[in-house]
């Protein structure tokens, strides 16, 4: 079997694992490669109210790391917008377009922005603009 480029586009940190890391672990195994792309840096979400944002962020981005190092994971890449502020803009087209184009991925994975369970704002925002980017990074 040929090996394959896959990126792996979601919204937050642990969204991965919780989604499809039995996956991501198989490809591994099986010799493909797979690129993440955080697009939010999980500033929000702890009902701990001496963490602050910022110390939420650096920690999110750790286990992240880590995370991605149990499964077989090389190469992460933060993008670090704000947790909860995505929208569906030219720029964050760009942006993913811009990351598409330079790894030529073979399967790109990322949120199902239909999905009626839990329609987070990010993931929507992250499935719709992944959608367009990948139309928009064929075209160069």
């Amino acid at each position: 079997m040929k090996a394959e480029r896959i990126m792996v586009i979601m919204a937050h940190p642990d969204d991965t694992e919780m989604g499809c890391g039995g996956t991501v672990a198989k490809w591994i195994k099986e010799g493909h490669e797979v690129r993440y792309v955080v697009c939010t840096n999980g500033d929000k979400g702890t009902k701990d109210r001496e963490l602050s944002s910022h110390r939420l962020a650096e920690i999110r981005e750790y286990e992240q790391l880590k995370a991605a190092e149990v499964l077989g994971v090389k190469n992460v890449i933060f993008l670090r917008h704000r947790d909860g502020e995505l929208e569906v803009t030219q720029a964050f087209r760009s942006e993913l377009a811009l990351l598409i184009r330079q790894y030529k991925p073979h399967i790109i994975v990322t949120h199902d922005p239909w999905r009626p369970y839990l329609l987070h704002p990010d993931h929507r925002a992250v499935g719709f603009t992944t959608t367009d980017a990948v139309i928009a990074a064929r075209d160069h």
